[in-house]
Parts: C-alpha cells; structure tokens; sequence
C-alpha cells in the first residue's frame, strides 16, 4: 500500500511540475533594441553541429569497443 501511494505522488508531482516551469518568451524576430540587433536569425546564431558530431564519433567508438568485446 505505501508503494502505491509513493507512485501515485511521484506521478502527481511529474504531472503537475510543468504548469509550474514556465519558459521565457521567444524573443522578437530581427526587432527591438536587444542584444545582437541586426540581421541575426532567430535565438541568435548559435552553432547546433559542434557538440553533436563529437557525440556521435564518440558513441561509435563506444558501440564498436563493447561490439569488439563481445566478439572477443
């Protein structure tokens, strides 16, 4: 029974812990006198691709190393 009454609160929390984490806004596309005013594009011109090619090699490497073990 405690169990159950744990899950059923961890599970009430988990569904009501979004109503109470509220984002910013997005910001103005191009308008305003913020920071980086110009021709940027929207969120900034942040880069996407430098961290998530190294995570890919990387997690190759890890799968071929356990897939090389196994066969071992």
């Amino acid at each position: 029974m405690k169990k159950a009454i744990k899950i059923l609160v961890i599970a009430a929390f988990l569904m009501v812990t979004p109503l109470f984490i509220i984002a910013q806004n997005p910001p103005h596309p191009n308008g305003g006198s913020g920071p980086g005013t110009g021709n940027t594009p929207v969120g900034g011109g942040a880069p996407i691709d430098g961290g998530l090619s190294i995570m890919l090699v990387l997690g190759a490497a890890y799968g071929s190393k356990k897939l090389y073990k196994a066969f071992k």
